[in-house]
């Protein structure tokens, strides 16, 4: 079978990217709108209406379907206040100055967020012309087109679920806080202060990380908001959220065992000298390495819940925090020696496990598992009382309603 170009495998992997897809269902949706618009609308060139499209039309569902209709709310708002203005005052400076005080806080008013200065411009628009009843028309009948298009057309042609990404940037994640464990085992034989204090800076920049992954899950619970093409999206969401939560806790572990490695590093006659010797930084390598094993296999594990059976990465997990544990309790005994030898650090070395036995306990399989069914019986107890509210508030309008049937 003939090797498949790198380009075309490129080009694949691309095709679901935000821009990719912003770029092409805009494009579609403003030709759409245009073309409508000359069908429906008198306007020799209706070119509102592939600008509402543009505008409208967004990379999920669900962002498409909230900037439609706030458009268009923002837009009628700011025609019928024009509308008023022309036939109470006309145009003057103070007036325009009025209307645009007015069309700001009738914006604010109506929660149209970043379409608030929409209302003041269609205002502006409608109330600086002749005809104020037909430029109102059409500019209401134009942006309704636009909008109507760009909600149609991610209604019909559903926009891509943006998880796979998400769970690849938790995986990475993941990856690089392997990364840094594998490079503070390799090198418990002969610590520095230099090495120690690198760690730490890179362990920081682990915040980063996050942030920009905490950006890639929210485009992915985005993108599973009233998408038709998703049937389980709730479980994909706390699957991804609560992996990104438990990763963030052991970015902060993490950051606080290298602070740890930091002072132990410091010599207290302004030497720098092994910390450990050969017989602690062996087994204290193993360890580092189990750990390391273990924060893979958990970003791994994310991933395989949201994509595939997640039978046999959760059992190499849990393979690799049996064997943590084990490396953990080896070296705790030796540790206790240590704290005997140099009594004057029992703090640092007890921090030092104590963060171990955090990250042990937060890559946990079956506490994440216990997790993830609280939240999900969380989730289905929340949907239940609003659906609860919702009868008992229709109930009560519809007795009000029989009292005053007028």
């Amino acid at each position: 079978m003939p090797a498949v170009p790198e380009s075309v495998i490129h080009v694949a992997r691309r095709h679901n990217e935000p821009v990719v897809v912003q770029t092409l269902r805009s494009t579609v949706a403003a030709v759409l709108a245009y073309v409508a618009a000359l069908h429906l609308t008198t306007d020799r060139a209706p070119l509102l209406a592939p600008l509402t499209a543009l505008l409208v039309v967004q990379v999920t569902l669900y962002a498409t379907l909230t900037n439609g209709l706030r458009r268009m709310v923002a837009v009628i708002a700011g025609v019928l206040i024009a509308a008023g203005f022309s036939e109470l005052v006309g145009l003057s400076w103070w007036s325009l100055g009025l209307l645009i005080l007015a069309s700001l806080v009738l914006g604010h008013l109506l929660r149209v967020d970043e379409y608030v200065p929409e209302v003041a411009i269609s205002g502006m628009l409608v109330l600086g012309v002749t005809h104020v009843t037909e430029t109102a028309r059409g500019r209401v009948g134009e942006t309704v087109i636009g909008a109507v298009v760009g909600m149609l057309l991610n209604l019909f042609l559903a926009p891509p679920v943006f998880v796979q990404p998400a769970g690849e940037a938790i995986e990475a994640l993941a990856g690089r806080m392997r990364d840094l464990l594998l490079d503070i085992g390799g090198r418990t034989h002969r610590m520095t202060r230099p090495e120690t204090v690198g760690w730490l800076h890179e362990a920081r920049r682990l915040d980063q990380d996050i942030v920009r992954v905490d950006v890639e899950l929210s485009r992915a619970e985005e993108s599973l908001r009233l998408n038709p093409r998703v049937r389980q999206g709730e479980l994909a969401r706390l699957v991804l959220r609560s992996g990104l939560d438990t990763l963030e806790i052991c970015a902060v572990v993490l950051r606080t065992l290298c602070r740890s490695l930091a002072d132990l590093a410091v010599d207290r006659e302004g030497r720098q000298d092994r910390v450990y010797p050969d017989e602690v930084a062996a087994p204290l390598c193993d360890l580092l390495e189990q750990l390391a094993t273990a924060v893979d296999g958990f970003g791994r594990l994310i991933t395989a819940q949201v994509s595939a059976s997640a039978e046999q990465a959760e059992e190499e997990l849990a393979q690799a925090l049996l064997d943590g544990r084990a490396a953990r309790e080896r070296i705790s005994r030796l540790l206790v020696a240590e704290m005997e030898r140099r009594p004057d650090r029992w703090q640092l070395q007890g921090a030092l496990l104590a963060n171990i036995d955090r990250l042990l306990d937060e890559l946990d399989v079956e506490r994440r598992s216990q997790m993830l069914a609280e939240a999900l019986d969380r989730h289905h107890r929340e949907r239940r009382e609003r659906q609860a509210s919702r009868a008992l508030l229709d109930r009560v309008r519809g007795g009000r309603r029989r009292q005053h049937p007028g």
